[in-house]
Order: C-alpha cells, then structure tokens, then sequence
C-alpha cells in the first residue's frame, strides 16, 4: 500500500489541531481549543479518504493481475 496527498496532508493537519487545542487548553482560550478539535476531525477524514483511494487503488490492482493470470491459462 502505497501512501497519498490526503493521507499525509490529513495526518499532518491532525497533528497541527492537537497542538491548537492543546496550547488553547493551556492559555485557557476555548476559541481555540474548538478550532484545534474541528482541524483534527477534519484532517482524519481527509486521511481516511485517502486510506480509502489507496485500498481501492490496490484492489484494482490485484484485479487486474488476477484478470492476466486467468489469461494466461487459457
């Protein structure tokens, strides 16, 4: 399995909301805490999205060597 834009730009986008909200949380600035919590949610579906591009990626994949290979025994 290979790894994509979205999995990494998710990931990286959830990590930068757990810092938000965490340095929210310590300044005591609930703004920012609920935008660091919103960032996170949002870059795990971005990086769910392309967890899902690459599983369907990889089983096209496989579709297809399975297609040659019945081929190929004809």
């Amino acid at each position: 399995m290979g790894i994509n834009k979205d999995q990494v730009e998710g990931r990286v986008k959830e990590a930068a909301g757990k810092v938000q909200e965490v340095a929210g949380k310590a300044v005591g600035n609930t703004t920012q805490q609920v935008k660091g919590l919103a960032k996170q949610v949002g870059g795990a579906a971005q990086s769910k999205y392309g967890d899902a591009k690459e599983t369907v990626k990889d089983n096209l994949k496989e579709s297809d060597r399975e297609i040659e290979r019945n081929r190929q025994r004809e």
